[in-house]
């Protein structure tokens, strides 16, 4: 299966850079104007007419060879097993693992000194003032003057 999925990705590279090519040296539907004004780019390998009907049906296989090789490329990316059924939220949560043994102060704090100061609690500390409540919503959040 590998070569043959090798054997579509040139197939289709090819028919890409051929592709690119054939529309790169066909004449434009203005280009029959100038030659009839005499500059003379109607002369070409395959004739006024010929070439046009040539590039462009040449251009048209290589297309269909290009998409045909495309949908076979994502026929073969999207044909590989399944995922099991189900919701990733359904799956159980995979939760960090635990810490070997409590943590110190100095542990918790990089840089922080180590000893008896630095792990007792912080007791003597100054209490965080409460949160204050929330403001009122509606006519009470108008300021008075």
């Amino acid at each position: 299966m590998n070569l043959l999925l090798n054997l579509v990705v040139a197939l289709q590279i090819i028919s890409a850079l051929v592709m690119i090519g054939l529309v790169l040296i066909q004449h434009g539907k203005g280009a029959d104007m100038g030659a009839s004004f005499g500059s003379g780019a109607s002369g070409s390998l395959f004739g006024a007419t010929g070439s046009a009907n040539f590039m462009s049906r040449s251009t048209a296989v290589c297309a269909a060879v290009f998409f045909a090789c495309t949908l076979a490329l994502a026929f073969y990316a999207n044909d590989r097993s399944r995922a099991p059924a189900g919701s990733v939220l359904d799956r159980p949560a995979i939760s960090a693992p635990a810490a070997s043994g409590p943590l110190t102060g100095a542990a918790q704090v990089p840089g922080a000194a180590s000893g008896p100061a630095a792990v007792a609690p912080a007791a003597s500390a100054p209490a965080m003032p409460a949160t204050p409540a929330p403001q009122a919503s509606g006519a009470g959040a108008i300021p008075t003057k």
